[in-house]
Order: C-alpha cells, then structure tokens, then sequence
C-alpha cells in the first residue's frame, strides 16, 4: 500500500472546512467551483474602479503605508515622550489613544472619572494638556490620527488650537478623528447624546472640514470595534459600510454635495489570523463601497469611490498564556493588512493582553512591520493575490453576503433603526457566542490556552500606571479653571449652548470655547444640557 493511499484512509482533519464567516472551502478552488472572472468588471487595474486590487497604481511600490502606531497612556508628558520615541525608531505618523473620562466627555475631577483617569489613553482636560501632548512635535510635518468618537470635535477643535499657536494654519493639518458613533451604539458604549444630535455633530465636522482643514478626514467608519465585539468578517464589511451609507445620507439631508465630503471619508478594519478570508475581506470591501457610491449616491469623483483604510491587528486574539505567541499572530494579521492594500497600520504588541505595550514590545511591534515592508517582498508588486482562484471566490462571497446583510437592514429603515431593535448587536452576539462555543469544544484551536499549553508561565514585565498620575491630572485642571479667563470662558460655553438649539454649525464655536481654555467636561456639558444624554433601552 503506497503512502498516498495510507494519507487518503486516514481522512481529512474534520468533516467540514469553512472560514470564521462560515464561507465552506472546498478541497481546492478550481474553474469547475468558482464564479467566473471578469476582470474589467470585477477587479481593473489597481487604482481604477472598482478598486478591488488597490487605490493608488503603484500602492507600495510609490511608497509604503504610514505605520501608525497606536499609543497613548497616563499623563500628556509621557504620551508624548512615547510619539518622540516612535517617531525616532521610523513610525511614520501619529495616533492618540484617549482614557475612557475624556472619551465620553468627563474632566478628570469629575467623580464618574475616579479611577479611570490615564488608565487606557492619555487623560486630555483642556488646551494646556493637548499643548503638552503636542509639545516639540510639528503638526505641519506628521499626520495625527486620534481615536474619539463622541467628543471627536472637540479633540478636533483642541488639535487645531494647538496647531495655531504653533503657527501652523488649519489647511496644513493631515490626520483622522475617528468620529464613527454609530458603532459605539453597536459594539463599544462610549456615547454621550441620542443619535439624532450625534450625527449633526459629525455632519458639522465634514461641513466645516471641507472648508476649514481640507486635508483632514473627518471620519474613520470603524469596523475594528464591531469586529473586537465578534463579528465576522462578512458581519464587519457589512455593518461598516452599513454606517457607512448612514453617515452619507445625513451628510447629504444636511445639505452637502456627496462629492464634497466623500473624498475625506475614511475607514478602520480589524485584522484577523485568518489569512485568505481577511486578504479578500479587505478587497470585497473596496469593491462594495466603489459601486455604492457611483450607483447609488451618483458620486462622480473617483477619490469619493475609494475605500481608504487603516489596520489593526486583533486585540481579541491576543493571549495572556504564553505572550510571545503574540508576535507570530500580529506578524500573520499585519500581513493580510498588507497583501489587502491598507493605507496605514498598526500592529498590536505582544504583551497588551495583559497591560499597556512597554517600550520594548512597543518597539518590537513597530519592527514587525518594517520587516513585512523591507524584507519580505510583498511589497514590490500591487495586490500580488489576485486572480487566486480561493482569493477571488472568497471576495466574491464576502461581498455577495455582506449585500444580504445591508439589504436586510435597508428594508427594516436603515442602520439606526436596526441598531435601536437590537438586530445588529444580536447578530455580533450570535457569531462571538458561535466563536466561544467553538474555542471550548476545541474546535477551534487557540494555541497555548485550549491546546500546546506549557505547565508554568514565565512573568514578563508589563507596563504600571503610577497611582499618583490621577491626583496631579486633577490638580492640573483645577488650576486651568482657576487661571483662566472665566468671563471669556463662560461667554463661549453660553454662546456654544445656544447654537446647540439652532441649525448652526457649532464646530467654530467648540473652537472658540477650546480657546478659552474651557475643558472637555465643560463642553460636553453644555451639549448635555441641550439634547440629554443616551441610555439603552434595548433588552438582548
């Protein structure tokens, strides 16, 4: 009996092989099981519609994406000796990390705050701490991403600030707000208002960015949080873009011209381990939105057909068993990032299952993508997968399924109305408890805790935040308020609140209002006192 023969008796490793989304692969992709190609219709040459194998002609070959490394932590002092520490081991821009109080809109002494003060992000109270945070860096030379969502325009407003008393005019600025409420409703919980006010703030920020910061994208529609909570991939693009759709309508009932905002709109994906079916995600995704927004909203401008994204590995693939592992898990998930044409990245580092990255893990995870840009080769060609018979099924798949998705909420009224029944969060909660049940059983295989454990764990040393950070945070935004103008300051806040109860575009007075050193919590408070705050009332 040959060996061949030996191999075929014992079977295969399971009965049925199927992606996380559950997308069934076959032995191999062939001809005889997958969709025809064509390739005008359904690829094009990178940078031509519909953007399925890449945004710009050349993609890596011009040059590389921004490694974008995400940081931020305790005070602004230490936040920004880590950008000056990224920037001079070769990160190409910027992203600010925000603690959970500036993120939904508390000052640090606020007692809600208690505890959380410089925890997750760095604690931003007022004008004084943005100035420290961007303290010996110029923002005419770096582009700044900053992950805030429901106080996004006023981390927008205190970015700008700082950039004027640096001498640096609005027009020059290049970054992100991340600024995407909708999914914080779906997967992540840091809100403040009810919907309807939430996106008057966003459609005020595009309004007033078409104008004021032209570089600037106004908003990164998010499906990494989606993801993090346990979606699939196909529920990611979908919901994503469904948010997506979402946001374009109420810029356009607001009154703006699609071609005016669109260009600036931006996106944020999650990176999985599952290498092919995140590979075609990223080009599914691509494609979807180009014909979405030629066919449907009748853009016209092709930089408001391309689907711009950021990367970042999954953070809810990391493990405390055996955290080295990490690195091989974030170097696999940097890779689809890269082979999918992202535009930036960030990968994760080893060690933030357990804490916030040291400077070392931190430097490590920076490497890792300079490897996969300098040495592994995929770079030197554009969207080298294509025409895979398995890459090109699956973005196929992935985007047929995805348009069931958004077709199954347009006909319930849209992504609010499907987010205010609950439908969406079921949907993610389903597909995480589908994920969980499958990791228990051992089905699914994570390395290290349900298989290949090791009997003892070797402690690594991890990141502390000192304790005493949150007493001097308070005392810092204690002595702002004391020093301040208060009339001029009052003024703002009074003209801000007022405006709230008008049409008016409030991103100029937000601006004013930072200006007078009024704080975070301040602002947010006066918005509070116009249109309440948001309390869920869906049971799942």
């Amino acid at each position: 009996m040959t060996s061949e023969t030996n191999m075929a008796d014992k079977g295969e490793r399971r009965q049925r092989f199927e992606t996380w989304s559950g997308i069934e692969l076959p032995n191999d992709f062939n001809p005889q099981n997958t969709d025809p190609l064509d390739y005008d219709r359904d690829l094009g040459a990178p940078g031509d519609f519909p953007f399925t194998r890449g945004i710009r002609r050349s993609m890596y070959r011009g040059r590389f994406w921004t490694m974008r490394q995400y940081a931020g932590y305790a005070t602004a002092e230490e936040s920004n000796a880590r950008y000056k520490y990224l920037l001079s081991q070769g990160t190409t821009g910027l992203s600010v990390a925000f603690d959970l109080p500036t993120q939904i809109g508390l000052d640090s002494d606020d007692p809600l705050a208690a505890g959380e003060v410089g925890k997750v992000g760095v604690a931003i109270d007022s004008l004084e701490d943005m100035e420290r945070l961007f303290d010996g860096i110029p923002l005419d030379q770096v582009s700044t991403s900053m992950t805030i969502n429901a106080t996004a325009a006023i981390l927008l407003c205190l970015y700008i600030a700082v950039a004027k008393k640096q001498g640096v005019e609005p027009a020059k600025l290049r970054g992100t707000i991340q600024n995407d409420i909708l999914k914080e409703y779906i997967a992540r919980g840091t809100y403040i208002y009810p919907p309807e006010p939430s996106l008057r703030l966003i459609t005020d920020t595009f309004a007033f960015c078409a104008r004021e910061v032209p570089q600037w994208n106004t908003i990164s529609i998010s499906g990494y949080h989606i993801r993090e909570a346990g979606a699939t991939a196909v529920q990611e693009v979908a919901f994503t873009l469904a948010n997506a759709i979402t946001y374009t309508e109420a810029a356009i009932k607001a009154g703006l011209e699609v071609d005016e905002f669109a260009p600036r709109l931006s996106f944020f994906f999650n990176a999985h381990n599952n290498l092919l079916e995140e590979v075609a995600k990223f080009r599914a995704a691509r494609r979807l939105w180009a014909r979405t927004m030629r066919d449907r909203f009748g853009a016209r401008d092709p930089r408001s057909m391309m689907l711009r994204f950021h990367t970042q590995t999954a953070g809810s693939t990391l493990t405390a068993q055996q955290p080295e592992v990490n690195v091989v898990r974030t170097t696999i998930q940097a890779l689809a990032a890269v082979l999918g044409g992202t535009q930036s990245l960030h990968t994760n580092a080893m060690d933030e299952a357990l804490a916030l990255p040291t400077e070392d893990t931190a430097r490590l995870a920076l490497r890792t993508q300079q490897v996969i840009a300098y040495e592994s080769g995929v770079a030197d060609t554009v969207d080298p997968l294509a025409g895979s018979y398995a890459i090109e099924q699956l973005t196929n798949e992935i985007e047929r399924r995805a348009v069931e998705y958004i077709e199954k909420i347009e006909a319930m009224g849209g992504m609010l109305r499907a987010i205010e029944t609950g439908y969406v969060q079921r949907e993610i909660q389903e597909a995480a408890y589908r994920y969980q049940l499958a990791v228990e059983s051992g089905e699914q295989v994570v390395v290290g805790v349900n298989r290949f454990k090791i009997e003892e764990e070797k402690p690594i040393p991890t990141l502390r935040i000192d304790p005493e950070i949150e007493r001097r945070q308070i005392e810092r935004v204690r002595a702002v308020r004391a020093r301040r103008d208060q009339i001029k300051t009052e003024a703002a806040l009074a003209a801000l609140e007022e405006a709230a109860r008008t049409s008016e575009n409030l991103l100029p007075r937000i601006l004013d209002c930072v200006e007078a050193y009024a704080t975070v919590g301040e602002i947010s408070g006066r918005l509070r006192r116009v249109w309440g705050e948001y309390h869920e009332a869906v049971t799942i």
